[in-house]
């Protein structure tokens, strides 16, 4: 893990094992499916790698930090477009909750470092 303030036990795939699946692992970067589920929140995890996200699917959620403080609420943004990539920094220790009525489902493209 390249920060080591966060423990590897809360590492995604380690604390989060039903909601993130390794598709593909090399020294240069790892790719996750992630899916969580309606009325479903996600343990304690982090990443610890920025990624690029695609999403498959999406329904609002709420994410909380280690100390479950609200620090998103995706019911007070626009919804992100589908079809689309998006970039995500390193994410700290959070759960992740599906507050909607359909499955969150992205591919996570994790660089762990640069070729």
């Amino acid at each position: 893990m390249p920060n080591e303030h966060w423990p590897s036990e809360l590492d995604a795939l380690t604390a989060a094992p039903e909601n993130h699946k390794l598709l593909f692992e090399n020294d240069s970067v790892r790719v996750l499916d992630t899916v969580i589920h309606p009325g479903q929140t996600t343990p304690l995890h982090t990443h610890c790698w920025p990624a690029a996200i695609y999403m498959l699917s999406w329904s609002d959620c709420v994410r909380r930090d280690e100390n479950c403080l609200v620090i998103f609420d995706s019911r007070n943004s626009p919804p992100p477009q589908m079809g689309l990539a998006h970039w995500l920094p390193p994410l700290r220790p959070h759960t992740l909750e599906n507050v909607g009525a359909t499955d969150i489902r992205f591919i996570v493209f994790e660089v762990k470092k640069q070729p």
